[in-house]
């Protein structure tokens, strides 16, 4: 069952909530780099044939074939690192580091493990395979080809790894400088703030867009016929409404009354039954349009709001 962020007493904000609730993660990827620029004299003898000066041209070579399909399944692994990561948290101002639940973070941990180890196992497949790599690479280079711009192994070319900063201020400055613990206070308060911002704005954009686009494709018709969607315009709807609950900084009543709408509408759809049923296609194209028609007047000029003013300070228990 779908989980809310549990608020503390009605007296605590949304910026409170999220600090009691939530924990800073960070992911990062080490990656081996597949170009390099050309040397000056390259890059001279490049320009010549288009009567160029070295100076202001720009070239590069790539130095494996990325389609290769070991190296495609490296990057897939990246990229299910990536999202699932992004799925299960929200943002922060602070580029590469996100919000997730606390309670999450053994799962997200494992995850991150089980991807750790897909991961090793794909470098070490690559691996077997690089010699084969830089031969072709040999070939299609030609007289760029430089085998010193690789390295003698994968091994330790590619790597996950992740963390969870500290973003609150050390309980030891306001023993040794009680002033500047102060500011970073505010400061803290202040990118919460911001946090809270982002992650309403992100949730109105993208219930926008998965709206928009069921909604789309379930009106009208093409060529005298209703017009085709795939199962993934109903599917994503519903992996959003799960992920909005268990996500939700409670800082918009408006986001939550159009996502108790969309959902309502398409509680117990399911996308065959929208493809045979016309009566139930109408119906759930005029509910989403009328959840689009107020999505459009939000999302149009929506002001940055101030989750909160007020001055707190942040009590021991907080830390």
């Amino acid at each position: 069952m779908p989980h809310t962020l549990e608020a503390p007493p009605d007296s605590v904000d949304v910026i409170q909530r999220l600090r009691h609730a939530m924990a800073a993660v960070r992911l990062s990827f080490t990656w081996l780099g597949v170009r390099r620029t050309l040397t000056h004299q390259q890059r001279s003898t490049a320009a010549d044939a288009f009567g160029a000066e070295g100076d202001f041209f720009s070239a590069g070579k790539k130095l494996i074939d990325t389609r290769h399909p070991q190296f495609k399944a490296l990057t897939t692994i990246r990229g299910e690192a990536a999202a699932f990561w992004k799925n299960v948290s929200v943002p922060w101002p602070e580029p590469g580091i996100r919000l997730m639940r606390q309670d999450q973070i053994d799962d997200f941990n494992q995850r991150m493990q089980v991807y750790t180890q897909q991961l090793e196992e794909g470098v070490e497949e690559l691996n077997d395979h690089f010699d084969d790599l830089m031969e072709s690479a040999r070939d299609r280079l030609g007289s760029l080809f430089n085998a010193a711009d690789y390295p003698a192994t994968l091994r330790g070319a590619f790597a996950i790894t992740w963390d969870f900063p500290a973003v609150e201020p050390p309980s030891y400055l306001r023993r040794l400088n009680p002033e500047l613990y102060e500011q970073e206070c505010d400061r803290v308060r202040s990118r919460f703030a911001e946090a809270a911002r982002l992650a309403e704005e992100a949730f109105f954009a993208e219930l926008n867009e998965l709206v928009s686009h069921l909604s789309e494709r379930l009106s009208g018709s093409q060529d005298g016929k209703p017009k085709v969607f795939r199962d993934s315009a109903v599917n994503n709807l519903t992996d959003f409404f799960t992920r909005f609950r268990r996500l939700n900084v409670g800082s918009s009543e408006e986001l939550e009354q159009l996502v108790d709408q969309a959902q309502s509408t398409l509680h117990g759809v399911r996308p065959g039954s929208l493809r045979t049923s016309d009566g139930l296609r109408q119906h759930v194209a005029s509910q989403l349009s009328g959840v689009q028609s107020v999505l459009d007047g939000l999302m149009v000029d929506r002001p940055r709001r101030a989750i909160l003013r007020s001055r707190q300070p942040i009590g021991e228990s907080e830390q």
